[in-house]
């Protein structure tokens, strides 16, 4: 009898524990690693996995969700937070699904694991980019709307959007073009950001644009020991000299401390191609009668860029060379009134001071607002004139987007959600002009 006793006893106190366990696994820290846990790399990316764990987390608040498809297979969903002013516009807080892709062999932790270590590092791709803020999003609303009791005032929005990291064409693009998009009313939106390695929290209002170029040259083919005029390895070679002494006179700037880097124009060789296959790789002995290079090319929106496309056609790929070349274009350099498209950052702007003031009642401080070096989905909202700052909560902490070994501390992560609560409030609180400009 007292065995049978004894048993149910340790039975009960099993029980316990594992509820207890249960519930400390259902955190702010355990439900970003079930997000980080979704494969959504490219070439590949599952979406229907992260936006069904999505759908639940904000149904379990109360928040009203909605699952658009601008493409086939390329979900976006929105939740709403309704506010109780509905003539206000609204605020939208995006973050997109993907990520880049990674490899586990160059990785100390698996990339999808979301593996914390014992000095509170979260290890996955996406943790800093930008998988962090869709859930802090999440979590400061939660503990606004059960532990503080706040009611916005103005509607809150929150997008996850795919395919940020292939250019977002039939993600933020379409979706910026939609009528859906119109009907949210959108006056404000926050997109991602990058990490700050001092103290001070980094805001962006605007991006650089993206230029993709492609430069050819041709000329005669012949034996390896001869020496032609105007061969196709020497007039890409030629290019690429000329390119690499610009590339250096913009990074000079930059270490002289004269420009940021995403206030230059940064030229970056990323690929070249060229030679007469053989069994055993290249014939040595051949020279090819045609070569080409590519380039990533990132222009900030207070760049001339007519200046450039002249420096293309003159010197990097002129005719007399025997060169062409393709450029493509990556979103419009300005608005349709012909200014460059950043969001302003002064009093003309009202949310400026708004979003200053929720980082100061969160204790932050913020660095001088920058350009941001790469190019978001922030681009698409600003192109409508709707003022757009890129924002991710993260100081102290190395920048690691598309790199080996992506992490976040837990204590970053959690206090960007604190940060998120005072921006959220500040921003849906706010009721000044409903009609305001970049």
């Amino acid at each position: 009898m007292k065995g049978i006793k004894f048993l149910t006893l340790l039975l009960i106190i099993l029980s316990l524990y594992r509820q207890s366990a249960a519930a400390e696994e259902d955190t702010p820290v355990s439900r970003f690693q079930t997000y980080l846990r979704f494969k959504t790399a490219h070439p590949n990316p599952d979406y229907s996995k992260p936006i069904s764990y999505l759908t639940s987390q904000a149904q379990s608040i109360g928040l009203k969700t909605t699952i658009f498809e601008f493409a086939p297979s390329k979900p976006l969903l929105i939740i709403t937070w309704v506010g109780s002013n509905p003539s206000l516009s609204s605020i939208l807080l995006n973050s997109h699904l993907d990520s880049v892709p990674a490899e586990p062999s160059k990785w100390i932790h698996p990339p999808f694991a979301a593996t914390k270590t014992e000095d509170g590092k979260i290890y996955a791709r996406g943790a800093q980019d930008d998988k962090c803020i869709g859930m802090q999003y999440l979590e400061a609303i939660r503990e606004l709307k059960f532990v503080q009791g706040y009611s916005p005032v103005r509607t809150v929005h929150i997008s996850y959007v795919p395919d940020e990291e292939i250019g977002g064409a039939n993600g933020a693009a379409k979706f910026a073009g939609s009528d859906e998009f119109m009907g949210l009313n959108i006056g404000f939106m926050l997109d991602e950001g990058q990490a700050s390695t001092n103290e001070k929290f980094r805001v962006f209002y605007a991006d650089r644009a993206i230029w993709g170029l492609i430069i050819k040259a041709s000329g005669m083919p012949g034996h390896g020991s001869r020496m032609f005029d105007n061969s196709a390895m020497e007039n890409l070679m030629k290019s690429v000299e000329i390119m690499t002494k610009y590339r250096e006179g913009q990074f000079d700037l930059v270490k002289a401390g004269l420009a940021m880097n995403s206030e230059v124009i940064s030229v970056n060789p990323v690929y070249m191609k060229a030679g007469t296959p053989s069994p055993t790789g290249y014939q040595m002995n051949m020279q090819p009668s045609e070569a080409e290079a590519g380039f990533d090319i990132r222009f900030p929106p207070t760049a001339d860029p007519e200046l450039l496309r002249k420096r293309i056609v003159d010197e990097w790929a002129p005719h007399h060379r025997n060169m062409t070349y393709e450029l493509s274009v990556h979103g419009p350099m300005k608005d349709h009134m012909g200014r460059p498209i950043m969001t302003a950052i002064d009093d003309t702007n009202p949310w400026w001071g708004v979003f200053k003031e929720a980082i100061v009642s969160a204790g932050g401080t913020l660095s001088k607002p920058e350009i941001l070096a790469s190019t978001t989905d922030a681009r698409y909202i600003r192109e409508l004139g709707i003022p757009t700052f890129g924002f991710s909560p993260m100081t102290n902490t190395p920048i690691l987007l598309h790199e080996h070994n992506e992490y976040l501390e837990e204590s970053v992560y959690l206090r960007g959600i604190k940060i998120y609560e005072s921006v959220i409030r500040t921003l849906s609180s706010f009721e000044g002009a409903n009609h305001e400009s970049t």
